[in-house]
């Protein structure tokens, strides 16, 4: 099985800390989305006849797109590639860009799932963040998806940043629970090279992310959450049984992937691309035929190093044995020489073979992904 990401590199404004490929001129959008049509095309033969079983609209923010411009590419997906009978169906919407007029055409066209961009329901948050949507637009959108009966909902949150109160983020959780969210993706806020929030920083314009402050953050998200019953799946991801994300589970499962658009990623277990993150040299590629990405081959080393991160990220963990039959003896042995280098942190929960994080080191558990990493050098073309 495999899913398609389709990126729409579109935004109305631009958020302080993002680092997203994007752009806020819309005029060439039509253009766009026929040049995802063409790489469709030229494309399918990287999914090797899979499945697909999800797809999913990233961006940028897929859901300025018309309802023509995603018929559009569903119409190039339905012809070229073998769907399964009822994908997971994915978009990423703004509060400010729902209304219900637009929800009932993306549910008629096959979209089941929405990941809406809330960040917080706090005023000052999103002035802070340079979000184009208030408050009032946050609750009005909820309502509206579940009055349109897309009950298949995830809320992005955005916590640490510096004007986010302990009880301010707390109110935040208070609607996901009043709202009976399916699913939260939680992040904690990160200062990215390049970004106007870094520049703002540099200036000593505002205050930089404290990281007690985001840890102390993360462990309030976890335990309310916890406490709704939403099982927290990844370390950024949290879900009622049955309503995890398919689409970026396959992901952290290392099932193959085909990305659309500027500056998508492409997986397929033996290597990994990524298409030039320029929208006019991305359109006049593919207006040439062409496919314009680069390409890194995937050593073992890379691979059991993206299995480390990935695997210490999801609630499931690492598996000894499948490090074994996957990778051989010498990585078995690697992985059994950390845990034992690790055990006075006291940091895995274990079972037989199975090691997972516990609570209270998720929170860094990128760093102590590191730590197992093999460093070999991957040949590239």
């Amino acid at each position: 099985m495999a899913g398609i990401y389709l990126h729409i590199p579109f935004c109305k404004q631009a958020c302080s800390y993002c680092d997203f490929h994007f752009s806020t001129v819309l005029s060439r959008k039509t253009e766009m989305v026929d040049a995802i049509c063409v790489e469709l095309e030229l494309s399918k033969s990287y999914i090797d006849n899979e499945e697909i079983t999800t797809v999913y609209f990233g961006g940028g923010t897929p859901s300025l797109l018309t309802y023509e411009e995603i018929s559009a590419i569903f119409e190039v997906i339905y012809s070229n590639y073998k769907v399964i009978e009822s994908p997971e169906i994915t978009l990423e919407a703004n509060p400010d860009d729902m209304h219900p007029s637009k929800l009932a055409a993306w549910k008629n066209i096959g979209v089941n799932r929405l990941s809406i961009g809330i960040q917080s329901f706090q005023a000052s948050a999103l002035t802070w963040m340079n979000r184009a949507h208030s408050v009032e637009q946050s609750h009005a959108a909820i309502q509206m998806a579940l009055d349109a009966g897309i009950h298949n909902l995830s809320i992005d949150l955005i916590y640490g940043t510096p004007s986010l109160s302990d009880q301010a983020l707390m109110a935040d959780l208070d609607w996901i629970e009043h709202y009976q969210i399916k699913h939260v993706s939680c992040y904690a806020l990160t200062v990215e090279d390049k970004t106007a929030l870094k520049k703002s920083i540099e200036k000593g314009q505002i205050e930089n992310v404290d990281s007690e402050k985001q840890a102390r953050h993360f462990e309030i998200v976890c335990t309310r959450l916890k406490a709704m019953g939403l099982e927290h799946y990844e370390i950024s991801n949290f879900a009622k049984p049955g309503f995890r994300s398919q689409h970026n589970s396959n992901y952290w499962s290392g099932k193959t992937y085909l990305g659309l658009g500027p500056s998508a990623h492409s997986f397929n277990t033996i290597s990994r691309q990524w298409n030039i993150a320029n929208n006019a040299l991305y359109i006049k590629s593919i207006e040439n035929g062409l496919l314009n990405f680069e390409i890194e081959l995937l050593t073992e080393a890379n691979r059991y190093n993206e299995y480390m991160m990935t695997s210490l990220r999801r609630m499931e963990g690492f598996d000894l044995d499948l490090i074994a039959a996957k990778f051989g003896k010498r990585y078995h042995e690697h992985s059994i020489a950390m845990i034992k280098e690790m055990d006075s942190k006291n940091i895995f929960n274990q079972k037989g073979g199975q090691y997972s994080l516990k609570d209270e080191a998720k929170f860094l558990a990128d760093g102590i992904a590191s730590d197992f990493f093999i460093l070999e050098s991957a040949p590239s073309s």
